[in-house]
């Protein structure tokens, strides 16, 4: 089966520095809710001619932006105690993505010991880890083989998000090079999985196509690939079986950013068959039950919430006689679900409210299996416990647990033994995390009345009880990606380097985010967005009024990236006057720009969430926030990667323009080696220094002149 199938959306469980959520999943979507009036006392201004026409840059990626304009806007370098603090926090770091060998003598993982995130691997328990892969650029662990010989990663350059997938040895004792299996320029080449003999490495690719993605297969012994299924659509491999010598693909063709529909492929008959989901737009995520002829999926349909149903093929919408109930009815969401290869146990986590929680159920019956308590390992907690992959025997599986004072330490279950063992301390040189601001949830009300959850960060001198201070502490709102992210408790290095400063830092989760139901996932969908985008407008009005001290209210500021990036063009645009200071870093200034030019295989499952160019153009501009640069009046800082392929360079470069014809207080850094957020140490270093410089400089009183 596909080992890494069914993983649901969930934002920054474990996050360390530079958590930068992506612009909705890639390739999933919602519905386009009709054409809506602007809600009754908003405050908006006839689109410019500039947005009306939607034009003003074309096409995205390095090469769509001269040399001249990289030049101008590189990032300068920071004050020595700025980068200093920065740099600290970078040793900050714990491995992610492991995979245990079939023996469960060695874990794999990606680590970032190098300034950049590399495949590395220990051969016990707490032993000193042996690096695998190097150089410049990203490389992700994908799967390992199961005979234990090869490992299948994953490598991109330089933010293009045109990944190539490769094969390295898994037991080669140093300097075994990558053999590439694909990598081609402006192709996205991912891994879907390994065949259970170990022959066949499936994957996709959008080399046909470029917003579509055909399914290929690769063998190991020949190095040869075929193609498998290549028909026009977003498809992905969703889980495999075979039966009787013949495999059959469970594939998801992508209908929107979270919807899709379920089909089968019969590779010998070359047959293609629905399963469910057609004819309609609802999220599914399937894979084979234990059961011959059962499925088990997880979908919102039949409540407000992500359960885990039994369910058996249709070829249609399912209907509720059509499931049964595996996971409890409550009033959080199934983030993630998977099975072992043998199918004996299902494995899924829960988001309760910013909180992750792990069970485990007998792939059989489906009755609740005992897991080893985490908290009970000293120095241990569990505000967010997550599953790798099993081994391919079931026998071992991955355990991750995080909280908001200690990053992400690896164990390993041995089912057969009952033992969890822990094989990756993470690292903190000259951090002393256990004075880490632990994250408290709250809410603000929005303007209707609705609760909005947040969770905020406080410096110790910043705390409500905190009787002596004179001043309000400074704020930095912080709004996450997506728009289907969700900011969550936990472990955070990005927050802490704010709260180290004397911030207070805090991160809505606004209507739209994950984790709180579908109606409040669904509640900005297209023109709905209008009713709703005032949700950043309260924050800012809830914290100055109950932030404040002595009645002063507190200097607040305002940044995210991604869909936060917008938000934030957004809060300074739009809403002026409500924040005095932001940072966007890769953010949509104009939305009808933003889906003429994203890349191919985004730009439909996009407009499925913020809604059609043609049929919804008059909200998409209402919505910009470049309609509103005329209202701007405070500081405002611009951060791009040029290789971003999600929000095209010339949204930042069309947003400075129009501020600095307007005379604003703005500055612009692009860095000409990154995309859609900074991976390589030394940018994530002046990324988020200049963050922090910009809301030093202008969120804190200045010093008395002597």
């Amino acid at each position: 089966m596909n080992r890494a199938a069914a993983r649901l959306p969930i934002s920054g469980a474990v996050a360390l520095l530079v958590p930068l959520a992506a612009c909705g999943p890639a390739p999933e979507g919602a519905r386009v809710p009709p054409v809506t009036a602007a809600p009754a006392g908003s405050t908006t201004t006839a689109p410019t001619a500039a947005t009306e026409k939607g034009a003003g840059y074309a096409g995205h990626g390095a090469d769509s932006v001269s040399p001249e304009v990289l030049a101008r806007f590189a990032p300068p370098p920071l004050p020595a105690g700025v980068s200093r603090r920065i740099q600290a926090m970078l040793d900050v770091r714990a491995p992610i993505g492991s995979r245990v060998s079939p023996d469960g003598k060695t874990l794999f993982f990606a680590w970032n010991v190098t300034g950049t995130l590399q495949i590395w691997r220990t051969d016990g328990p707490k032993n000193f880890p042996v690096q695998i892969t190097g150089g410049e650029d990203v490389t992700r662990l994908g799967e390992i083989t199961p005979d234990g010989k090869w490992l299948v990663v994953t490598r991109d350059r330089k933010g293009e998000e045109n990944p190539g997938l490769y094969l390295v040895s898994a037991v080669a004792p140093a300097g075994a090079p990558l053999e590439a299996i694909q990598h081609l320029p402006k192709v996205q080449t991912h891994l879907q999985f390994v065949s259970e003999d170990g022959k066949w490495i499936y994957f996709r690719a959008n080399d046909r196509k470029p917003d579509s993605y055909a399914v290929y297969r690769y063998e190991i012994a020949t190095r040869k690939k075929e193609l498998v299924f290549g028909e026009d659509g977003l498809w992905s491999v969703a889980d495999q079986r075979v039966l009787s010598g013949n495999r059959t693909l469970l594939l998801a063709k992508a209908t929107g950013a979270l919807t899709s529909e379920l089909w089968e492929w019969d590779e010998g008959a070359k047959k293609l068959t629905p399963v469910f989901g057609q004819g309609e737009k609802a999220e599914y995520r399937a894979v084979y039950a234990s059961t011959p002829g059962e499925l088990v999926v997880s979908t919102p349909k039949f409540g407000d919430f992500r359960r885990l149903y039994r369910a058996k093929p249709t070829g249609k919408a399912l209907e509720p006689e059509d499931v049964t109930a595996i996971t409890p009815d409550a009033k959080h969401d199934v983030s993630s679900f998977h099975f072992d290869e043998p199918r004996k146990v299902l494995y899924y986590t829960t988001n309760e409210r910013g909180y992750t929680r792990p069970h485990a159920l007998d792939g059989k019956t489906y009755a609740e299996k005992r897991l080893p308590e985490i908290a009970t390992v000293p120095g241990v907690a569990e505000d967010h416990v997550t599953f790798g992959a099993a081994s391919w025997d079931g026998r071992f599986v991955v355990v991750h647990a995080s909280a908001a004072r200690h990053p992400a330490t690896s164990f390993v279950l041995d089912w057969r033994t009952q033992k969890l063992t822990q094989w990756v301390t993470p690292s903190t040189p000259e951090i002393d995390t256990s004075k880490f601001a632990v994250a408290t949830l709250e809410s603000y009300p929005a303007r209707d009345g609705t609760a909005i959850p947040m969770f905020v960060r406080r410096p110790e001198s910043c705390a409500r009880d905190a009787g002596d201070r004179r001043d309000p502490c400074p704020v930095v709102v912080h709004f996450h990606g997506g728009p289907e992210g969700q900011s969550m408790a936990g472990f955070s290095t990005y927050g802490q380097v704010f709260v180290d400063a004397g911030f207070v830092w805090v991160e809505p989760n606004v209507r739209g985010s994950d984790g709180y139901g579908k109606r409040w996932l669904d509640a900005d969908n297209g023109p709905k967005r209008l009713s709703v985008i005032t949700d950043i407008e309260d924050a800012a009005k809830h914290v100055r009024a109950a932030f404040a001290v002595a009645g002063k209210a507190p200097k607040v500021g305002v940044m995210g990236g991604s869909y936060g990036g917008y938000s934030t063009l957004v809060a300074m645009t739009k809403f002026a006057g409500a924040f005095d200071a932001g940072v966007a870093n890769v953010g949509m200034s104009n939305l009808l720009t933003f889906l003429q030019n994203t890349a191919p295989y985004r730009r439909a499952l996009r407009a499925s969430e913020y809604g059609d160019p043609d049929k919804d153009r008059a909200a998409l501009l209402e919505l910009s926030p470049i309609t509103y640069i005329d209202k701007v009046n405070a500081p405002l800082l611009l951060i791009q990667g040029a290789s971003d392929p999600r929000v095209p360079i010339g949204e930042a470069i069309q947003m400075h323009a129009a501020l600095e014809k307007k005379g604003a207080t703005t500055k612009m850094i692009v860095f000409p080696d990154e995309g859609h957020g900074t991976q390589k140490r030394e940018n994530k270093v002046l990324e988020i220094g200049h963050t922090l410089d910009w809301f030093e400089s202008h969120l804190k009183a200045k010093p008395a002149a002597p």
